[in-house]
């Protein structure tokens, strides 16, 4: 990737997934108190209407969207994707949204495992149908674009036989393989961007934070603070310009599980996350030059 400057936050549009609660929320504040204009996504529209107002009323921003989509519906994600495709830039996708360890199975509107469709799938379909547009952003200068993956050390393998735990579905393993199967794409993803100036990099933003994921089942270790720190500098840090395919341990780089390093179980994930979602995992983008140098007539 070539050398470039980070664009002011204050010139950059970000969306965050999963903003209506927990890091996703708490990160919206921040980033709203900087100066960014913020595409806010949940599920809850009136929770998203009250975010808006919220952060109006704390930060005096105004550039600020609510985009609502259930990601347990793959034609809701879809829809989501479609309407951001339209917008002039996107300087930053944050894929936040994600249920934790659940006690019990529960199928997605599409009746497949739901924390494998909410955690992993929507960031796949996402990832892949704003390419273009995160690619475009990057192309028109002002800086790279990035793509952050908000992960977790808690990471599974595969079994490529039992993906939707159809047979011995357990909690702890969808959510840990949900989180893998994201380190997995992020790799493919960054190595197909590598060129085109747009990052994508993963991150464990802290453990077991004080959002309604954690504090059901577990007991609280880190602030919420810390979430928000570890991921805005993934956003925000000029440092991290040509850093790309990396999975962090809140601020540093780390080794994730040794499945998200087997390119053949990456192949393999990439053609199950096609089958299910019906979206193909993207081709390298054309710069604008190459655009231009193929269009008819010229």
């Amino acid at each position: 990737m070539t050398t470039s400057t980070t664009r002011p936050l204050h010139d950059q549009t970000i969306l965050i997934t999963g903003a209506t609660d927990g890091l996703g929320r708490a990160l919206a504040h921040r980033l709203a108190a900087e100066g960014a204009t913020l595409i806010l996504h949940g599920r809850n529209p009136a929770k998203g209407r009250q975010l808006l107002t919220d952060l109006r009323d704390r930060t005096g921003n105004d550039r600020l969207t609510f985009e609502h989509a259930d990601f347990a519906h793959l034609d809701q994600i879809h829809s989501l994707a479609d309407r951001l495709a339209t917008r002039d830039r996107l300087d930053v996708l944050v894929n936040n949204a994600g249920i934790g360890v659940e006690t019990a199975p529960q199928r997605s509107a599409d009746g497949l495992e739901l924390t494998f469709q909410v955690d992993y799938l929507a960031t796949y379909m996402l990832s892949s149908l704003l390419t273009p547009l995160l690619a475009r952003t990057a192309d028109t200068g002002g800086g790279p674009a990035r793509i952050v993956n908000v992960s977790s050390a808690g990471q599974a393998p595969l079994d490529f036989d039992n993906v939707l735990l159809e047979h011995h579905w357990d909690g702890v393993q969808a959510y840990c393989q949900a989180k893998l199967a994201q380190i997995m794409l992020t790799l493919d993803h960054a190595e197909l961007l590598r060129d085109h100036g747009v990052t994508v990099n993963a991150l464990h933003p802290a453990s077991y934070m004080p959002t309604k994921i954690v504090t059901h089942l577990f007991t609280v270790q880190s602030t919420l603070d810390e979430g928000v720190t570890h991921t805005a500098r993934l956003i925000t840090d000029p440092a991290l310009d040509n850093v790309t395919g990396t999975y962090f341990n809140r601020s540093r780089p780390a080794r994730a599980h040794h499945q998200a390093y087997d390119t053949d179980a990456r192949t393999r994930l990439r053609e199950i996350s096609r089958q299910l979602t019906g979206v193909p995992f993207p081709a390298a983008p054309l710069r604008a030059a190459e655009n231009s140098r193929r269009r008819p007539g010229r």
